[in-house]
Order: C-alpha cells, then structure tokens, then sequence
C-alpha cells in the first residue's frame, strides 16, 4: 500500500483526478444499490419472507465493506497555493 500510496501523490493531477472520479461514480453506484436492496428487503419483511430480507441484508453488507476498501484508494488533498500555519 506505502509504493501505491506515494506513487499516487507523486503523479500527474490529471491522472488522480481521473481515478478519483472512478471511485466516485463506483461509490454513487454501490450506493444506489444498497437503497434498492433496502427497498426490497423492507418489502419483504413487510410480506413476512424474512429469507429475501436476510439475504438483501447480507448483499448490502457486503456491499458496504466493499466501500469502505474503496475509499482507501482516493487520492490524499493536494495542497493549494495557500499554505495553513
């Protein structure tokens, strides 16, 4: 992770910029489907099939561990052209 790590700060802004809008839109769409999993599963919890709801449970869970590694992998903030004390 450290060669990765700083490779990616040393590299071109353009190209961070592209991988971060990559992880951006991946993130919008894992959440997109976790909304989706939780309208099924309260659907069908409502209609009392608690196995379609335990199973959209587990997607979305998965779906958030798989986030939150992706997060790992956004560029650090570059620092402007003012300098913090």
């Amino acid at each position: 992770m450290s060669d990765f790590r700083e490779s990616q700060n040393k590299a071109h802004p353009n190209k961070t910029n592209t991988l971060m809008t990559g992880i951006i839109l991946l993130l919008i769409f894992i959440i997109s489907i976790q909304i989706w999993f939780l309208y099924s599963a309260l659907n069908n919890a409502l209609e009392r099939n608690l196995d379609i709801a335990i199973a959209t449970f587990l997607g979305s869970f998965v779906l958030a561990l798989v986030s939150f590694w992706l997060i790992r992998y956004l560029p650090d903030p570059r620092e402007g052209k003012i300098k913090r004390k």
